[in-house]
């Protein structure tokens, strides 16, 4: 079995940026890559909050540039991902796709996936309109006419900051219940910009051959009657999936399947760190991410030295 000293699960900012700190530490990190490969950032166009980048920069060059750095450092990376996580003692194994990793210490920075209606013009449009991160893609839509999906306290805190940019924002939500908590629905009834639409669902984005969102397709949940609503933009608040599947109940999560954390980024498995998306449900961004990362990087070089691992 290949014996490692660390194995980062995942190839997001979280999972790049502790590749960099521990291939600097003389750990030669193993990074899995995971089913998406450069995370959610590989799926975003222009990238203007990262900083450092005055004239921004795409999301896909970002993750390029950030691997290529942990690479120089002497991080290697396999493609593919974890089937299971064993941690009953140490060294903890990883079960891959075509082999088996023992490794003194692992950082999990396997990310989150967002939930997206499964469209495929909504699948065509995604950064060309289709977001699910209002914090990082509201911007571009200032003075716009905008649409958020979704009727729990994300979609709530989403269309509440899209107000701050967009002329107006329809809320659409396929039910006339929302599950939003009452204060985060009073908020968003309170706002005068916020328009809503109920018992009804998107059944098609367009404009994909102008690679451009130019309006919905609304088909009402009731009368199953359609209808055409311009918008410039449709963002999706319906929640985003951890991905932390792959260890069962080897490591503790909340709810909603986000692995728990204490200090940062210590799990209750001691040499098990976790950092990024797969354990922050409140930010969600790339550079809190990327300090996570890095967080979980020194970390794991300290429990190392004081093991004497390898």
């Amino acid at each position: 079995m290949e014996e490692r000293k660390v194995a980062i699960i995942g190839s997001g900012c979280a999972g790049l940026t502790a590749a960099l700190y521990t291939a600097r530490a003389g750990l030669s990190p193993l990074v899995i890559e995971g089913d998406e490969s450069g995370g959610q950032l590989s799926l975003t166009t222009l990238v203007e909050n990262f900083p450092g980048f005055v004239e921004g920069i795409q999301g896909p060059e970002l993750i390029d540039n950030l691997r290529r750095q942990a690479e120089r450092f002497g991080a290697e990376f396999r493609t593919g991902r974890v089937k299971r996580l064993v941690l009953e003692r140490r060294p903890y194994r990883l079960e891959l796709e075509d082999g088996e990793v023992a490794t003194q210490a692992v950082i999990i920075a396997a990310g989150a996936r967002a939930r997206w209606l499964g469209l495929p013009s909504e699948q065509a449009l995604i950064g060309h309109g289709v977001s699910s991160c209002a914090t990082c893609d509201g911007f571009f839509f200032r003075g716009r006419d905008i649409v958020v999906v979704g009727g729990g306290d994300s979609a709530m805190e989403e269309a509440l900051f899209l107000t701050r940019f967009a002329s107006s924002v329809t809320l659409v939500h396929r039910r006339d219940q929302y599950r939003a908590s009452l204060i985060m629905l009073a908020r968003a009834q309170a706002n005068p910009k916020i328009r809503w639409i109920t018992n009804a669902e998107i059944v098609e984005i367009r404009d994909v051959e102008k690679q451009e969102v130019t309006s919905i397709v609304l088909q009402d949940t009731r009368t199953g009657r359609r209808r055409e609503l311009p918008t410039a933009a449709v963002f999706l608040g319906i929640g985003h999936i951890p991905n932390t599947n792959f260890f069962g109940a080897a490591l503790e999560t909340d709810s909603d399947g986000y692995l728990v954390t204490r200090d940062y980024v210590f799990t209750r498995t001691p040499g098990v760190f976790a950092c990024g998306d797969v354990q922050d449900r409140r930010y969600r961004q790339a550079i809190t991410a990327a300090g996570s990362g890095c967080m979980a990087a020194i970390e794991v070089e300290r429990f190392l030295q004081e093991h004497a691992a390898g």
